[in-house]
């Protein structure tokens, strides 16, 4: 018997510091015992203080790595991060139509924790227009969702307004992250079958934060390719970002990654 749960694919870039990323999306699966695969979009020579250079893979490179294993594999759920050029997200869309790709879990990487941005102009209009049409979950962050929505987002009722509003561009459902806002609670809004769902967690005070954004969206994805309901992966993905967060460190002289080698107890008992 397989000690996996399921297999799941990450479509994103290499973060050589290796707590975002490809690698933070691997590192996730194998912890909730999914079985990772991958396309990569993009190589970056990255640490703990920044972004220092990018290299684009040729857009025919990133399709050929998503039809090697979807055309072999039964992929469960496959999560998308940094995709900078408008190629790339074409090559992606197109993989995704024909292996029809069920369930979709786009986290729309536009700028680092460190401030450099990640992402081309033109590009944001390819993944509102092309992308989030054929996404099961798009889960972007405060500013992305300002970005996508055209909307300030100062408070929670600024989520829910830009949730729809994405929503409108063709996702199955929104979750928007409250981490850039202030309070000793992150409120995070999934927005789902026209309705909000609120969910609530103490704010771990914490530097040790590089690639959440990574790993909450890897972690849905996982819990989809086991089986489960989006609420249900949404609430998992939250519970194994807060257990990593809490056991993050400093390997470099800036913000260090969470702690990705963490097992939950449902993963534990095989639920």
């Amino acid at each position: 018997m397989s000690i996996y749960r399921g297999l799941a694919m990450t479509v994103a870039g290499s973060d050589s510091g290796g707590g975002a990323g490809i690698q933070a999306d691997l590192k996730t699966f194998a912890a909730l015992r999914v079985f990772g695969t991958s396309a990569l979009t993009a190589v970056t020579a990255q640490n703990s203080l920044g972004v220092q250079a990018i290299h684009d893979i040729p857009p025919e490179i990133i399709y050929e790595q998503m039809k090697s294993v979807l055309s072999d594999f039964s992929i469960g759920a496959v999560k998308t991060g940094m995709l900078g050029k408008t190629d790339a997200i074409g090559a992606v869309c197109r993989a995704v139509r024909d292996f029809s790709v069920h369930k979709l879990v786009v986290d729309p990487v536009m700028i680092a924790q460190s401030g450099d941005s990640l992402i081309q102009d033109d590009a944001v209009s390819a993944i509102k227009e092309e992308l989030l049409p054929l996404a099961t979950l798009v889960t972007p962050n405060v500013p992305e969702a300002e970005r996508l929505s055209g909307l300030e987002v100062p408070d929670v009722e600024g989520m829910i307004a830009a949730a729809s509003a994405i929503a409108g561009m063709g996702p199955q459902a929104v979750l928007v992250k409250g981490g850039h806002l202030e309070g000793d609670k992150v409120i995070d809004v999934l927005w789902t079958s026209g309705k909000p769902i609120k969910f609530e967690s103490p704010r771990i005070d914490t530097e040790n934060n590089h690639g959440t954004g990574c790993t909450l969206s890897a972690a849905i994805a996982a819990e989809l390719a086991a089986g489960c309901e989006l609420d249900l992966a949404v609430e998992r993905g939250r519970a194994y970002l807060m257990m990593a967060l809490e056991r993050g460190f400093k390997p470099g002289k800036g913000y260090g990654p969470t702690g990705h080698a963490v097992t939950p107890d449902w993963v534990e008992k095989g639920e």
